[in-house]
């Protein structure tokens, strides 16, 4: 027999909860929203432009001293971190005041007090249209996966199941945002990566609870929605808790033993994994009967 973490005859009334539960995550997405519009994002250098170097060091780097040294040459905070072992350290430095001829020069500086003993493994200057490019597709990026969502459930299931799904989705997205903006993490590309996981996470498991309320639907006609939406909850939990808590487990060892940028990483996608499971359970099915939903609708509906 395999693994079974939650026993295949809970009974757990997520419906009857629904309004607590309801209420606990709305406002922890006001919560998100408020820290978005008033603390905004940490723009990284992806974002807002700058100079990023990939360098290695002969030796064990001192990054204290490093990060003296260059405090003096340019303006703003040099951000540095090491990643895959000591002598690897990744630098970013904010965008310049001035031109692409102000970026050079500033690189030209950087390099000078680094010395000719630095093994340069990517440079790359990131300008300001760049910068807007980068938030303009990050945003559509995350936009159309969402309506993406919305319409291959609308497709698969009922427009019911849709609606549902998408605002699931967006409040778990909204949740990894949220998280940025209030602990004021650096905001960049791998951001957008985060939250497409978590979408891509959130969307497999509420298509399993979907797929088993629209079998119950056929099998017990009679029953009242309430109950066979928490009668399919609980028919597809262990299944639900045991594919989250792999995922979980792989990701919180990369977090703890993968480095800091792979710390960075995992980390956002950890808290969206852990949204996007518990969502599955609490929102996007109860939320089905506020749609009116019935179940001689369904019947004709193709498996």
């Amino acid at each position: 027999m395999g693994l079974q973490l939650i026993p295949y005859n809970t009974n757990f009334d997520v419906v009857g909860k629904k309004n607590i539960i309801f209420g606990i995550l709305i406002a922890i997405a006001v919560l998100c929203l408020g820290s978005i519009f008033i603390q905004g994002f940490n723009y990284g250098i992806d974002f807002k432009g700058g100079l990023l170097l990939e360098i290695r060091t002969n030796g064990p780097a001192d990054v204290a001293k490093l990060r003296s040294d260059l405090s003096g040459v340019v303006v703003g905070e040099a951000t540095l971190q090491e990643f895959g072992s000591p002598n690897d350290i990744l630098i970013r430095v904010e965008r310049q005041p001035g031109g692409d001829e102000e970026q050079l020069a500033a690189l030209a500086k950087i390099k000078e007090t680094l010395g000719t003993s630095i093994d340069y493994r990517r440079v790359e200057t990131v300008g300001p249209k760049v910068s807007a490019d980068l938030i303009r597709n990050g945003v559509y990026a995350v936009l159309w996966a969402l309506v993406a969502m919305l319409v291959y459930i609308w497709f698969r299931f009922e427009w019911q199941f849709g609606v549902c799904s998408f605002i699931t989705l967006a409040h778990d997205s909204l949740i990894v945002l949220g998280l940025f903006a209030f602990f004021q993490l650096e905001f960049n590309e791998t951001t957008i990566i985060a939250v497409l996981i978590t979408v891509t996470y959130s969307i497999n498991d509420t298509v399993v609870i979907y797929d088993r309320i629209r079998e119950n639907l056929r099998k017990f006609k009679k029953l009242p929605l309430g109950e066979l939406i928490n009668l399919s909850i609980n028919e597809t939990l262990s299944r639900t808790i045991l594919t989250s808590t792999t995922m979980l487990l792989s990701l919180i060892g990369l977090y703890f033993f993968g480095g800091p940028v792979i710390a960075a990483f995992s980390f956002p996608i950890i808290v969206g994994i852990t949204a996007g499971t518990i969502s599955s359970i609490t929102v996007s099915a109860p939320l089905l009967l506020y749609t009116g939903l019935r179940s001689n609708k369904m019947e004709t509906v193709a498996s």
